[in-house]
């Protein structure tokens, strides 16, 4: 097997010239992305689509890091806030109408926790997936071969090692759920304070209540 076969099965595999190549052309991308006009939103939008590949009103905020873009999958009405890193050696799908707070990270990538393995060079990737309706907090890290369900929020500066279940805010290093999210939430705005009524006829008129 090619390194790239290797690495895109979930196995041991080196960062030889062929995989090095790939990530150039990334690169080249991000280039682009990092150092544009932060306020041409739309050329934003058209260099973020080029990025990813099929996406429908994704927006990145620059600056944004990641190994390759084709290995990430997003749903609808895609959003990335400043600094987000995803380290896409191996598959990051994320569904429809996800959100995520400044520099959170999102790491497929790994290596042997034996020194000498690990100065081998070989790495691995896990693939990591994300539901529908995710919110992530801020300074957010998510490890390799985490799955997490839909309409989850996941608290500011949590290190996710595990899965989270759908319906969950979960907060915490290591993060872990604190409880579920009901119907009571509905109208929750911060904390225990509500939406106020103009804004909530809004949102009932646009969410076609």
């Amino acid at each position: 097997m090619t390194n790239q076969e290797r690495r895109d099965a979930g196995l041991a595999y080196l960062s030889d010239e062929s995989v090095m190549k790939e990530q150039q052309v990334c690169r080249r991308k991000l280039q682009k992305l990092n150092f544009m006009d932060r306020s041409d939103f739309n050329e934003i939008e058209k260099v973020v689509k080029d990025l990813l590949g099929k996406s429908e009103n994704a927006f990145i905020n620059p600056p944004f890091y990641c190994d390759y873009g084709t290995h990430i999958e997003v749903g609808k009405n895609f959003y990335a806030n400043y600094n987000c890193t995803i380290l896409d050696v191996a598959k990051v799908k994320i569904g429809d109408n996800c959100q995520f707070a400044p520099n959170v990270a999102i790491y497929t990538a790994g290596h042997p926790i034996h020194p000498y393995s690990r100065n081998s060079l070989y790495e691995y990737g896990k693939e990591i997936t994300i539901g529908d309706n995710v919110w992530i907090g801020g300074n957010t890290i998510v490890c390799p071969g985490v799955h997490i369900g839909d309409n989850v929020v996941i608290g500011a500066g949590s290190v996710v090692i595990k899965d989270i279940p759908s319906w969950s805010v979960a907060v915490g290093n290591p993060c872990r759920v604190i409880r579920k999210i009901t119907d009571d939430d509905k109208k929750k705005l911060f904390g225990e304070e509500e939406i106020d009524e103009e804004a909530w006829a809004e949102i009932v008129k646009r969410m076609g209540e």
